[in-house]
């Protein structure tokens, strides 16, 4: 038996969540769980429209705007996808959520938490993850892991270091806020190390 839970992954780029994401929902539907996969910004086609612009946008985006369209692409993303697979009992694992926003919205751009707050009240009308997997990693390790990645860095990415210290620290401020919620992972350990730690708390999650 399984039931509905709602699982973000969360990290400063260079964390490896993306990584870990993947690797989760192979563990859970080998073990027969259904199992829906999205992200964010994205998720439909109106949030990978503006998950393009958000990230590849010529020029200077308002911060403020940048917030409203994140949580924009959230509610499509909310109503379209995530809502509908809880309700037929999934599993659904995202990559990024309402945590990003505070990170890199407000701890990196410098949006006021009460506004976000506001947003996120709106939005999700007290729909939060049953769990977040939040993999914490210094600033200059993720920076060296982005650059051996060798790819075109996108507006978030190419952020200096004095940014990403301010988004890490946000989401570890969200962590203590919400600490049984919020999984801080130490993510500088292997990756082998990682999802061991990771396999029996998914497990115990999504088992009735």
């Amino acid at each position: 038996m399984s039931r509905a839970s709602f699982i973000t992954f969360e990290g400063i780029d260079g964390a490896g969540k993306s990584t870990h994401l993947a690797w989760a929902a192979a563990l859970l539907r080998a073990r027969g769980f259904t199992v829906t996969v999205t992200r964010e910004p994205g998720g439909t086609s109106l949030g990978e429209g503006l998950r393009d612009l958000l990230l590849h946008a010529d020029g200077e985006i308002d911060p403020h705007t940048e917030a409203l369209l994140m949580f924009a692409a959230r509610n499509e993303h909310l109503q379209r996808v995530i809502r509908p697979a809880l309700a037929r009992g999934e599993i659904v694992l995202c990559d990024r959520f309402t945590d990003a926003s505070f990170a890199y919205q407000g701890g990196g751009r410098g949006v006021p938490a009460e506004h976000l707050r506001t947003l996120e009240a709106w939005v999700q009308r007290g729909l939060q993850p049953n769990l977040t997997l939040y993999f914490d990693l210094p600033v200059a390790t993720a920076s060296r892991r982005r650059i051996a990645d060798l790819k075109a860095p996108d507006r978030f990415e190419s952020q200096d270091a004095e940014f990403f210290e301010r988004v890490r620290a946000a989401y570890l401020a969200r962590a203590l806020e919400a600490p049984e919620r919020i999984m801080v992972v130490n993510a500088s350990k292997s990756v082998s190390e990682v999802q061991k730690v990771l396999e029996n708390r998914l497990l115990m999650l999504c088992q009735a």
